[in-house]
């Protein structure tokens, strides 16, 4: 399930004070939701992955583009599946997939939408310490191929220091440090010394 951030960032929560802004503009506040979900260009990493287990690989990754009636939909799908290297699973179904290859799908699937933001909530939770590392390389390496924000929740440091541009570190909602991940490294408040400690 979508943290709080995440669904007020994605337009399906208002916040109770403050204001989101998207690209400069009035997204959220307290009195209400100024631009609705659909109009955010967000994508989506759930971390139960939420892929529809009776379409193919290929149909899960075409679901949003059909839904959207997207021009040049097959070719977009084809680099995606060219990307991640997934090609040969195409006509598979996500129960004859690996952990890490249903990862990559969900991946795929939100971004052949070509969203300006992506939102990842836990993305590498259920994988083990290997295909945790392959995914986090590749997860750097679309960063790097995209033009994408991501916005990446993780209660593991180590990942956050892997891929993080900036860092903020919450503590039950309240920001307690910001910066690089040097700077969070560096960091001389006690929550953060005892978070990346761990």
């Amino acid at each position: 399930m979508l943290l709080p951030l995440l669904r007020m960032i994605s337009g399906l929560e208002k916040p109770d004070s403050g204001k989101i802004y998207l690209n400069g503009k009035l997204a959220n506040e307290n009195k209400g939701i100024l631009i609705p979900s659909s109009q955010r260009e967000i994508g989506f990493i759930f971390q139960d992955l939420a892929l529809w287990p009776h379409f193919t690989v290929y149909e899960n990754i075409a679901f949003g583009l059909t839904v959207k009636k997207a021009d040049k939909t097959k070719s977009k799908i084809s680099e995606i599946l060219d990307f991640f290297a997934i090609d040969g699973h195409r006509n598979k179904y996500p129960s004859q997939l690996s952990g890490g290859q249903q990862q990559l799908v969900a991946i795929a699937r939100s971004l052949v939408l070509n969203p300006k933001i992506l939102l990842m909530d836990e993305p590498l939770a259920n994988l083990d310490v290997k295909l945790k590392s392959k995914i986090r390389n590749q997860i750097r390496q679309l960063i790097n191929n995209f033009s994408v924000t991501i916005i990446y929740v993780t209660h593991d440091h180590h990942e956050a220091f892997n891929l993080a541009d900036e860092i903020v570190v919450l503590n039950n909602g309240k920001i307690e440090e910001t910066g690089t991940p040097d700077e969070i490294k560096k960091s001389e408040n006690a929550f953060v010394k005892e978070f990346i400690e761990i």
